[in-house]
């Protein structure tokens, strides 16, 4: 069972940040690769070959071992969670009048690439929106979008959980049913991978793409993705000179080779070696491997449920603790509680959190405490 480890970051004693979701607060330690990173650029005359493949393979590698994937091949070095799903809907296969289903408010990134292949393909975006009653929403809505799946669609793509209010999405029993209709199934993980248990080979996805300064806590400005085998003969949505076959040898740059480098390393974004970002992010999902990402849940879970319940109480909805993740919960207002006094208490006390559509978005993580739930609690009250 893990401990509190506020210690191990430089949050400021007199702040509550329940906002993980937003942006990961930094490890100590990954400053440290940072600052060191940054000096090591002063000598670029001991900067070699090497380095421009060692840290992208490293990185790889830890990313491929915390989601369960057989080879680290099948990693990809990306900027954004948009620059990775662009790479899937630039090469799924599209009909007209194929259906491409997400759910209602997904983040953008995971919407507007496939806005625009299904305006290209004369394909149709299929949205799935949650229930209007709060009695069994999250079943309900898992319901909905597995129904919703048929010899129609050729692609679901969402989040483990929802962005905005933690809704559980049963990865299993959609992934299931869209192999029964040949349905790609891609995967935003920005909101979940890191912060709980994720298994390439459990769930066996088309592709997983997620950020880096959200739950991995590394540096804005660099993520990772998963591409499958399905993927092995694509076209990347950028051209650069790293991601081409026998880019090692420096020698031979300027006889331009048709070729890719294996699996995945054909998405490598230009300058996927980013000296300063990659031991970052290398870092803290290192850091997370040794915490091990059940562990977090579990954290997580045991700090909060006391709060959950008094917000219950006070009747707030809550999504129900089987169909929302632990790291990340919506709190659902009732009609006598004022959402401007709410977020008037929470300033006061430098309580930081997020409002997604109707909801407080919640988002704890093993930096807050069981006291930290109680003042949030508390701003609740009278």
């Amino acid at each position: 069972m893990l401990t509190n480890q506020k210690y191990l970051f430089n949050l400021p004693e007199n702040i509550i940040y329940l906002n993980g979701a937003y942006m990961s607060p930094q490890l100590k330690s990954v400053e440290t690769a940072g600052h060191n990173a940054v000096t090591k650029l002063n000598f670029p005359h001991k900067i070699g070959v090497d380095d421009f493949f060692n840290g992208p393979k490293n990185l790889k590698k830890a990313f491929a071992k915390l989601i369960e994937a057989p080879n680290y091949n099948n990693i990809a070095i990306i900027p954004s969670a948009s620059y990775g799903i662009a790479n899937v809907a630039n090469n799924v296969a599209l009909e007209a009048g194929d259906e491409i289903i997400i759910v209602d408010a997904q983040f953008p990134s995971n919407v507007y690439a496939w806005q625009k292949i299904a305006e290209q393909k004369k394909a149709k975006i299929k949205i799935i929106s949650p229930p209007k009653k709060y009695e069994n929403r999250g079943k309900n809505w898992n319901k909905n979008i597995l129904d919703a799946i048929n010899k129609k669609t050729a692609v679901v793509t969402l989040g483990p959980t929802h962005w905005a209010d933690g809704t559980l999405f049963d990865l299993k029993a959609i992934r299931e049913k869209s192999k029964l209709y040949n349905a790609a199934l891609i995967i935003d993980g920005s909101q979940f991978i890191g912060a709980a248990p994720f298994s390439v080979q459990e769930i066996k996805p088309e592709a997983v793409i997620t950020v880096g300064y959200k739950w991995l806590l590394g540096a804005y400005g660099l993520g990772v993705a998963y591409y499958s085998d399905a993927f092995n003969d694509g076209l990347p949505i950028e051209n650069n000179w790293i991601n081409r076959y026998k880019s090692e040898d420096f020698a031979q740059l300027v006889n331009y080779n048709p070729g890719y480098q294996p699996k995945a390393g054909r998405y490598n974004m230009g300058e996927c070696s980013n000296f300063i970002l990659v031991p970052m992010l290398t870092e803290s999902i290192n850091q997370i491997l040794k915490w091990q990402p059940q562990y977090i849940q579990e954290y997580c879970d045991s700090i909060s449920k006391k709060g959950i319940n008094a917000l219950r109480n006070l009747g707030c909805f809550i999504e129900d603790n089987a169909y929302r993740s632990k790291h990340l919960f919506g709190v659902y207002l009732p009609k006598h509680i004022q959402i401007q006094n709410i977020k008037t208490k929470l300033k006061k006390h430098q309580i930081y959190v997020s409002y997604r559509g109707d909801a407080i978005r919640v988002s704890p993580g093993i930096y807050n405490s069981e006291e930290d739930f109680e003042k949030f609690v508390n701003c609740f009250k009278n």
